[in-house]
């Protein structure tokens, strides 16, 4: 029979990648290191190929590492679905959800979410990460998540997406700004304006440099934020203009004395949030449900200029 790797001996493989130091492997896996270090050589030799290297005490990823690294943490995930589909029965949406979420919209949204999933599934186990949504794509296609919350998709047929909400975006302007009497504030005015970012990886950072060719404004990246709220510290000291979703505007600028929001008019100004999960999963029917109360959370916010997406 042909040699097949073992769900501990993957286990130890993506171990020891995540960790680079089979001490810190091993206990992550709950297993001596010696037995840790046994079963990954064995991993190797039955595989016919080195997936690290070793050498003056640093660990790193061979080349055939790389490429199996992201199949291994698939199969782990394929058993996993395995599990969950023997008990989908249950009415706890398979016990287990990976969610990620972008921490410009998850943080202002989760309260909304998490009291409906409690109540409605209180043996679920929900496992939450933020990150950049560029970084919550890559978690999802490597299986390390099982599906996210993120702003404005690209289709693809690797994903199957479902929109939740549309948000508006609007400028944040300082009260001492020249532009700070208009309601609206036509594209064209903003020509030579500094507009501030979040960083790359971020939906809102091609949003600020969209706006900025269109405006031929000025696009700080010496000036990147990490947060919305560093962005508005920023934008209320004077060091440029900034965008904002509406959730977020919804939770902080109420106390927000020197700032002011403006609608920008000749570009869309909107953005859309989706949850979408690996196409063809075997756990689709609990992203449906998940997507159900994640709309009934929307509707639940009754934040302005926060739309939930129709069902």
């Amino acid at each position: 029979m042909r040699f097949r790797p073992s769900p501990r001996q993957l286990d130890y493989f993506i171990a020891l990648a995540e960790t680079l130091h089979f001490g810190k492997a091993a206990e992550k896996c709950n297993v001596s290191q010696p037995t840790l270090s046994s079963q990954f050589k064995l991993l190797e030799d039955h595989l016919g190929s080195s997936l690290l290297e070793r050498g003056g005490g640093d660990i790193t990823l061979t080349a055939a590492g790389e490429r199996l690294l992201p199949l291994a943490r698939l199969a782990l995930e394929s058993l996993d679905e395995i599990v969950a589909e023997a008990h989908a029965g249950r009415a706890n949406l398979g016990g287990l959800i990976r969610l990620g979420v972008s921490p410009t919209f998850g943080p202002y949204f989760m309260p909304y979410l998490l009291p409906i999933l409690k109540h409605n599934f209180p043996d679920l186990e929900l496992y939450i990460r933020e990150d950049r949504p560029n970084l919550l794509e890559e978690g999802l296609a490597a299986g390390s998540l099982d599906c996210i919350i993120s702003p404005d998709i690209t289709p693809s047929g690797q994903l199957t997406e479902r929109e939740i909400c549309s948000e508006d975006v609007s400028l944040a302007v300082p009260r001492s700004h020249p532009l700070a009497g208009l309601d609206i504030v036509p594209v064209a005015l903003l020509k030579g304006e500094k507009l501030l970012s979040l960083g790359q990886g971020f939906r809102l950072h091609n949003d600020v440099q969209a706006l900025a060719r269109a405006a031929g404004a000025d696009f700080l990246q010496d000036y990147e934020g990490t947060s919305l709220d560093a962005l508005r510290q920023m934008a209320s000291i004077g060091m440029g203009l900034a965008l904002f979703p509406a959730a977020y505007v919804a939770s902080e600028f109420p106390k927000e004395p020197n700032l002011l929001l403006k609608k920008v008019e000749g570009i869309e100004m909107q953005r859309v949030m989706y949850l979408v999960w690996r196409h063809g999963s075997s756990r689709a029917a609990h992203y449906e449900k998940l997507l159900s109360l994640t709309l009934e959370a929307v509707k639940n916010m009754r934040a302005e200029g926060v739309v939930a997406a129709s069902t």
